[in-house]
């Protein structure tokens, strides 16, 4: 994979965070490391599971490794493996397993976003899922301090979801569309998978 294409999935994964997560308030907690630079933006090349794994391995170690000034969290977006939605979310008891097994898991955690993000009870298409669809497969890499200062400075943190869903509700797939964000159909393909067909 090329680093212009690299460089193309993260101004498209920034141009979301800047547009959906910040400008509609989706996490208020997400400006404050924008706007410092503490967010590191990590693109896997992997194509099957083992090496996203590989991927996530390396990013976490990284992360627990770095200093919250340099690196608070981390985007590691995966846009050549886990398109499909069920895949992905079957990986994540995998990406819990890794935590534990890497003895981080009361020191980082991961949250999930994805293009076919969808919420248990809810039709493909429902404006909630919204709150969790990224332009690309990609795990947001968090530190657990960051998350409980956020929380204790934020009050309402526990309202976060229900507002988010009125926030997308009000918004409307019109309004989402008119964000103006990458959509990424079909998924793309890298190099390797390239040279295979």
């Amino acid at each position: 994979m090329n680093s212009a294409t690299n460089e193309k999935i993260i101004v498209a994964t920034k141009l979301w965070l800047e547009r959906a997560v910040i400008g509609l308030n989706l996490c208020p907690f997400a400006k404050a490391v924008h706007v410092k630079n503490q967010i590191s933006y990590v693109v896997s090349s992997a194509t099957t599971h083992e090496d996203l794994l590989s991927d996530l391995m390396r990013a976490l170690e990284i992360l627990a490794e770095t200093s919250a000034e340099k690196i608070d969290t981390t985007l590691l977006v995966h846009p050549y493996v886990l398109t499909d939605f069920i895949d992905y979310n079957n990986f994540l008891d995998v990406v819990d397993a890794t935590l534990e097994d890497m003895d981080l898991e009361n020191t980082l955690q991961v949250a999930s976003f994805h293009p076919q993000y969808q919420f248990a009870g809810t039709q493909p298409d429902d404006i909630e899922n919204y709150t969790n669809r990224s332009p690309y497969p990609m795990m947001h890499l968090l530190r657990e301090t960051s998350v409980v200062q956020a929380v204790l400075a934020f009050p309402e943190a526990g309202k976060i979801f229900d507002k988010n869903i009125e926030t997308l509700r009000e918004l409307g797939h019109a309004g989402w569309n008119n964000l103006g964000l990458v959509k990424i159909n079909p998924p793309l393909e890298n190099e390797s998978m390239r040279k295979e067909l």
